[in-house]
């Protein structure tokens, strides 16, 4: 018996994604600043309208107005007509200051020895807000993401590649792309690519015939190739009609509503946050990426071929009040030596996180889109596989 797994994602031009880019951009920029701001901000824009709000606590206050323009134009929108003008468009500034105390540990607190503590009080005494989040991991693919997410965000992602390439540049920013997978029924070892959906923003003056053409041949083709699983027979839909208007002025857009794109696709739970605009003393945010970091390393230790991880945190307590290990008949030794080792080799404590994964730096803007599991990149340090002799050996 088949099972039909079905993912999205949307490119950096999707009006929820541009409302993540500037959220994050905000964030980036204050932890440049200093890699203790606290930063709560969500965006929201539509037509020629942006909207930024929530809270900040820095040495001082940038502008974010001028922020917001920058990463709006960075995606590459460059008028109304594209979907937004970022240097003509309103920006509604209502980002309300915080005092700051580099030197304060609980509740808004550093890893320094400002406030007299030792790293390993500091760990002890700083906790968060309350909240729960899940990692996932599954060996369909190399990076240990599951097929259907994983493909297609590498299908939004080369989307935007060619577009800023100039090998199509009748591209605009705004699209999105959705992949079916058939599964046999324990969800293990992915059988074929079933469907693939692209539908990308372009340009008035070519036609759509075009874009399908050349879409396919530099789109579809580079990256279903590159897959380990045959697409060869998958029904294609690119575009079935034109796709001009695009970005905020086809849709509104608000930060965080793209929770499902940005993690597991749908085949694994979530936790109870998004996470632009947050910095990684929030749970939200740094847990979450831990609990990938462990559920990646799980699999990759061979100890089980599909892990979910799910944590738990209450209000100002550092450690977890919970965490279950999930493997879905898959494991390879007693689920319960599986959280043993777990348990044994990470530190789950907030401020132990945030150093054991290198989060105080201005990374953030660059997970806004196409995924923030799955990626190669240096900066996505939850990504790591490093812990996989000591989880064998911790069993």
């Amino acid at each position: 018996m088949s099972r039909f797994i079905t993912s999205e994602a949307v490119t950096e031009g999707h009006p929820d994604k541009v409302c993540d880019v500037v959220s994050d951009s905000i964030l980036d920029a204050y932890l440049t600043l200093n890699p203790d701001s606290r930063v709560a901000v969500e965006t929201s824009a539509k037509d020629g309208l942006v909207v930024v709000e929530g809270e900040v606590s820095a040495p001082s206050i940038l502008d974010h107005v001028q922020i917001a323009r920058d990463a709006i134009a960075s995606i590459g929108y460059t008028d109304a007509d594209s979907g937004i003008d970022p240097y003509g468009a309103g920006v509604i500034n209502n980002i309300r200051p915080r005092s700051f105390d580099s030197s304060q540990v609980e509740g808004y607190g550093n890893l320094n020895d400002a406030a007299g503590l030792s790293k390993e009080e500091a760990y002890e005494k700083f906790g968060s807000d309350q909240g729960l989040v899940v990692g996932y991991a599954s060996d369909d693919t190399k990076v240990l993401l599951p097929l259907p997410i994983y493909a297609a965000n590498r299908l939004a992602e080369r989307l935007a590649s060619v577009r800023r390439n100039g090998i199509l540049p009748f591209l605009r920013p705004d699209g999105k792309t959705l992949v079916t997978v058939q599964y046999h029924d324990d969800l293990l070892d992915p059988v074929a690519i079933t469907h693939v959906l692209i539908s990308t923003q372009h340009s008035a003056a070519v036609t759509v015939e075009d874009v399908r053409e050349q879409v396919r041949a530099e789109v579809l083709e580079p990256v279903l190739g590159a897959l380990d699983v045959d697409g060869s027979g998958a029904t294609v839909i690119i575009n079935k009609e034109p796709f001009v208007s695009g970005g905020p002025k086809a849709d509104a857009g608000v930060t965080g509503r793209k929770i499902i794109v940005d993690t597991y696709g749908g085949i694994a739970g979530h936790g109870g946050g998004a996470f632009s605009g947050k910095d990684p003393r929030k749970a939200d945010r740094s847990a979450a990426y831990a609990a990938r970091w462990v559920a990646k390393n799980i699999v990759a230790a061979g100890l089980a071929r599909r892990a979910q991880v799910q944590i738990g945190y209450s209000y100002a307590t550092a450690s977890p009040v919970s965490l279950d290990v999930e493997t879905f008949g898959t494991e390879t030794v007693g689920r319960e030596r599986i959280q043993h080792a777990v348990e044994q080799t990470f530190d789950l404590r907030l401020l132990a996180i945030i150093d054991q994964l290198d989060l105080r730096r201005p990374i953030y803007t660059k997970t806004a889109a196409y995924g923030h599991f799955g990626r190669e990149e240096a900066d996505f340090t939850w990504e790591k596989t490093d812990r996989v002799e000591e989880l064998q050996h911790n069993l």
